[in-house]
């Protein structure tokens, strides 16, 4: 089995506000044996920091460092682009402390990119700010091409649907971070300091978790607790390394890896 996991959440660990079967289980054992894992998810919106809170609440014990998300994605991307940049941002908490952390200003009169992320903050007066600064030279960054997400209340607009606007309004292209976007996955990996072959992404949807994989050569297990139906798989022209109906099944196969570890020891 891999040596590390990139893992996602929503679909994976947990669907709206139930955990699924199997997930805090798998994520224990991981911490048990030291393998290294990290959570790889395109939302923004929240830090480390405040996930560690939410996964506090279902009795799974993680660290901040446990957590790559699209905010930083995006702050190690405009930092290799720009040491110096700054930005016009459009999100919420997570990607803002994601981009201070990374030592980029924040300016909103001439900015480098204007960079749109989750959230509930987008209005006709912020699209029309980050309209004239797209018309003036700024150029436009996404933290995923999501164009929706799911919530416990239904689906919303995701930040490709908000990039899209700005899109549509300016003749300007968004270049889009997170999944499947190859350069997430390489800077998760160099996280967790493995090499392609010793990783493994573990992810519910094939546009975003199993194609970013494959397109770097990672190994990708599709669980079937998400957004993708067994019988759609066949459509897409890269295919998961494996097909699970939860993460539980990866539990088994760890625990036949490790018993049979123990047997010929």
């Amino acid at each position: 089995m891999a040596k590390g996991y990139l893992i996602d959440m929503d679909g994976v660990i947990y669907r709206g506000s139930t955990m699924i079967p199997g997930a805090i289980e798998f994520i224990k054992q991981l911490q048990r044996l030291g393998t290294p894992f990290l959570f790889l998810t395109n939302n923004s919106e929240r830090s480390p920091k405040d996930l560690v809170a939410k996964f506090g609440h279902y009795g799974l014990k993680v660290s901040p460092k446990n957590f790559y998300t699209a905010a930083h994605c995006t702050a190690d991307f405009l930092v290799r682009q720009q040491p110096t940049s700054s930005a016009f941002v459009i999100g919420e908490g997570g990607l803002i402390v994601a981009l201070q952390e990374a030592g980029i200003a924040f300016d909103s009169i001439k900015p480098d990119f204007v960079v749109v992320g989750e959230g509930r903050l987008f209005n006709f007066e912020i699209v029309e700010k980050a309209m004239r600064l797209l018309a003036n030279g700024s150029r436009l960054v996404a933290t995923n091409p999501d164009t929706w997400c799911p919530t416990d209340a239904g689906p919303r607009p995701g930040t490709g649907a908000l990039a899209a606007l700005l899109e549509s309004a300016t003749g300007k292209r968004a270049y889009c971070l997170g999944k499947p976007n190859p350069f997430m996955f390489v800077m998760a990996r160099k996280r967790l300091g493995l090499r392609t072959n010793e990783t493994a992404m573990i992810g519910d949807t094939m546009e975003t978790d199993i194609r970013g994989a494959a397109e770097l050569g990672i190994p990708a297990y599709l669980v079937l607790t998400g957004s993708t139906k067994r019988e759609t798989v066949a459509e897409f022209p890269y295919q998961p390394t494996g097909i699970l109906n939860s993460i539980a099944d990866l539990l088994d196969m760890e625990e036949s890896v490790l018993a049979h570890a123990d047997a010929t020891a």
